[in-house]
């Protein structure tokens, strides 16, 4: 995983929308990836990676 401290919001965001669409996830319960927090994909992310 990158240095995420470093890297601005919008790029931090766009990091973990491709990474979960990468592992196949395209959506949490009835939102799109795009519609979520920061914090909401980071958490995802981690979820799925564990």
């Amino acid at each position: 995983m990158k240095n995420l401290l470093l890297m601005p919001i919008q790029q931090k965001r766009q990091f973990f929308i491709s990474e979960l669409i990468k592992v196949g996830v395209f959506k949490k319960e009835d939102k799109h990836l795009y519609e979520l927090t920061l914090n909401d994909l980071e958490e995802e992310y981690h979820k799925q990676m564990a």
